[in-house]
């Protein structure tokens, strides 16, 4: 069985009911994914697979061959940030920041089939990703901020 992680293909040993989470943090090393409740409520460690947002928990490696895995760490790099990491410093998003890194790719991943979204599909793709500290309304106001950065000109001109 083999996968590629942020680009790289792996193809280590593993128990096939070994949660995603545990594999991108334990075998490869890539901490950036968080735990918060193990049963795929909180997104915390939202990641995308072959595309789609989804909880790393809930993913077994059982069903990883030939997977395209995308976590935190692979989004973008200090030096391109993706659009969303951008918003998220400029909005001042992150309070105690657990919560972020899942955030960020539920984001990533609605701005990629959606672009330019209203604040209710916002809050509907956003409802399933917790953030104690409640930093809801910024979450929202970075993720618009996002979505016009890269809007194309006649999408942002129909805006206004």
């Amino acid at each position: 069985m083999s996968f590629t992680v942020n680009g790289i293909i792996h193809d280590p040993e593993l128990d096939p009911d070994m949660p995603l989470l545990w594999v991108l943090r334990e075998v490869i090393g890539l901490t950036g994914t968080k735990y918060g409740c193990g049963i795929g409520y909180c997104g915390v460690c939202t990641v995308h697979l072959d595309g789609q947002s989804v909880r790393a928990c809930q993913v077994r490696a059982g069903d990883l061959d030939g997977a395209s895995i995308t976590t935190i760490e692979g989004l973008g790099t200090p030096d391109a940030p993706h659009p969303v990491q951008t918003a998220w410093i400029e909005t001042q998003v992150a309070q105690c920041g657990y919560c972020q890194s899942g955030q960020i790719m539920q984001a990533a991943a609605l701005l990629a089939v959606n672009d330019m979204p209203d604040d209710d599909q916002i809050d509907a793709v956003m409802s399933g990703n917790l953030c104690r500290c409640g930093t809801y309304p910024r979450i929202r106001a970075a993720i618009r901020r996002a979505a016009a950065a890269t809007a194309p000109a006649s999408a942002q001109t129909d805006e206004a």
